[in-house]
């Protein structure tokens, strides 16, 4: 089941769980839900999504190593600062709550069970593969790390 490993670009798998939560949303109109104030909620857990997912990539530029998860050979350094104090995979809980704002924004509970199937889908072949590396090439500093921070928050 290695073939998917490190293959599909988290940004290109966002859209994909994106279109399918409004396609979700549309076959599924009885399980609709709103209320007040939910398009601001939203929006302002899409604005923290990003920032988040943002404030990680930074970090990874700051210490002079690749953002992109797909190669992490190229990864020269093991980025522990920042938002990567309390997540050891920001970029990937950003994109989360941003589908869980679009979720809210839809205001379809059937959309809502996309974002387990994502979190299963990111862990399973991306971020598990991701500290295989991290465990071979920043062995004793990354366990240290791993055992101080959670994975998803």
């Amino acid at each position: 089941m290695k073939a998917l490993e490190l293959k599909v670009p988290p940004v290109a798998l966002v859209a994909i769980v994106v279109a399918s939560m409004w396609a979700v949303s549309r076959i599924s109109p009885n399980l609709y839900f709103t209320f007040t104030g939910a398009a601001w909620l939203a929006a302002g857990i899409a604005v923290i999504g990003a920032c988040i997912a943002i404030f990680g990539v930074l970090e990874f530029r700051a210490a002079g190593t690749t953002a992109d998860p797909r190669i992490p050979g190229q990864s020269v350094s093991l980025v522990t600062g920042g938002v990567y104090r309390h997540s050891r995979n920001p970029m990937y809980f950003g994109l989360l709550l941003v589908l869980s704002a679009w979720g809210l924004f839809l205001g379809s509970a059937l959309s809502l069970l996309l974002l387990p199937a994502f979190i299963i889908y990111m862990t399973r072949f991306q971020i598990i593969p991701e500290e295989r590396f991290m465990r071979e090439h920043f062995s004793e500093s990354y366990k240290k790390y791993r055992s101080e921070v959670r994975r998803w928050i």
